[in-house]
């Protein structure tokens, strides 16, 4: 693909736009973003406080340890740590620079602070709004579409800033332009210059907290417990996914790069490669745009998935690290797209259920999904379109499960939320 190729600069942009850094599970940080940013319209301490959120936020917020707070979880620690403690300037690092006095803060300021949360009519959208209260003043900030896409700020009840675009893809470049054969040319043929700055960093981040996923114990330790069977390469790829979200959905304080808004789905399409990669000594450039390639394919995926959804992202991602070992194994894109096909036609059906331990779980799944499809398709034996959701082209089968994943399964986003809240 040559540069002065529109989808170059649009693969590029897209690349920059959803592998940015965040510390911790991206819905509580967006909580704590939002109320960082309404707590510095406000100007003063609030004294009452409202969360306004779409079940998918309440579902993903309920169960995690939001970093930097002393082990607190859920909608009103991650709100009180933005309000307390966060730099609305650092985005999804927004509770980074915590300091330990102020851990104590958040504690007190749950404690003698009415915080009441009221669940939106809706389930699959990403959708907040924070709302401040200090006497005869007020702030607000909502938040829709994707975890930084800032749609409407409030200062006592006037309007400071409004925008429509609430869309998944709001403010960013168009998803549309992704397909398979083209993201193939563009991992193989992109200047290494315009790929390096973006990718090193995602391997590096990511890398780290897996490592300290399997040093230490964090959650229900599922990638050290996978090595306890052995070590080869496709136990290590599953492991260190499976660590990182360890460590992560645990609280770790460690700064994830996201693919898709989700640090889980970063992880899970960097590491189950470099895994493979230091296995069979392969150069960095050959690493590079095997991650490029892995990262563009979970992006494509989701885009008709949409961000938040009760099919799970560890599997769009797992299936994508299969198709990027593929690649970096040399492999064309045929083999690479049946690989996709493969393992989607094994792995399609897993839920979410909110962020928690057991997403480390559903990751090891995925990738051995994405290995194992990738392994049939090497040797011939792909399955074939019309079995079940698989369609006739890779590209028709993420169309399937975009259907699949946004239309089908919300009574079933709504029943886990039920069963989540009840």
């Amino acid at each position: 693909m040559e540069k002065s190729d529109c989808l170059y600069t649009s693969y590029l942009n897209i690349l920059k736009e959803e592998l940015v850094p965040a510390m911790g599970c991206t819905e509580p940080i967006c909580l704590a973003y939002a109320a960082a940013k309404a707590r510095k319209v406000l100007g003063t301490m609030p004294k009452r406080v409202v969360i306004v959120a779409s079940g998918n936020i309440i579902k993903n917020v309920k169960s995690v340890i939001v970093p930097n707070t002393g082990g607190l979880k859920g909608l009103k620690a991650s709100v009180a740590a933005g309000i307390v403690a966060g730099n609305p300037d650092n985005v999804l690092e927004v509770i980074a620079d915590v300091k330990p006095e102020q851990k104590q803060e958040i504690a007190r300021f749950l404690e003698t602070t009415l915080i009441t949360v009221e669940p939106l009519d809706c389930v699959a959208r990403l959708d907040i709004t924070v709302r401040l209260y200090d006497g005869d003043h007020s702030s607000s900030v909502r938040i829709a579409g994707h975890h930084t896409n800032v749609v409407s700020i409030e200062k006592d009840g006037k309007s400071l800033f409004k925008c429509e675009c609430s869309d998944t893809n709001a403010n960013m470049t168009d998803r549309e332009c992704l397909k398979m054969e083209k993201i193939y040319d563009f991992a193989t043929t992109a200047d290494l210059a315009d790929l390096r700055p973006v990718i090193e960093r995602q391997m590096t981040c990511n890398k780290a907290i897996a490592m300290e996923g399997l040093k230490s114990k964090w959650g229900a330790n599922i990638g050290s417990t996978l090595l306890r069977f052995n070590n080869d390469v496709r136990q290590k790829a599953k492991a260190w996914a499976a660590a990182g979200s360890d460590a992560r959905m645990s609280g770790c304080e460690m700064p994830v790069i996201i693919n898709s808004g989700s640090g889980n789905q970063g992880m899970t399409v960097c590491l189950p490669v470099l895994a493979y990669a230091e296995e069979f000594g392969i150069d960095e450039e050959r690493t590079i745009r095997a991650v490029t390639l892995s990262n563009l394919i979970a992006i494509h995926q989701k885009t008709g998935i949409g961000r938040l959804s009760a099919y799970c992202g560890a599997v769009s991602a797992g299936c994508a690290a299969g198709c990027g070992i593929a690649y970096l194994m040399g492999e064309g894109l045929d083999i690479i797209a049946h690989t996709l096909e493969n393992a989607l036609g094994m792995a399609a059906g897993i839920v979410c259920d909110g962020a928690k331990p057991s997403c480390a779980g559903k990751i090891a799944l995925s990738v051995e999904a994405g290995i194992l499809g990738y392994e049939m398709s090497k040797h011939g034996d792909n399955l074939l379109g019309g079995d079940g959701i698989i369609g006739c082209n890779a590209e028709e089968t993420i169309d399937h499960i975009g259907r699949l994943g946004r239309n089908g399964m919300r009574e079933t986003d709504v029943e886990i939320l039920k069963i989540m809240v009840e």
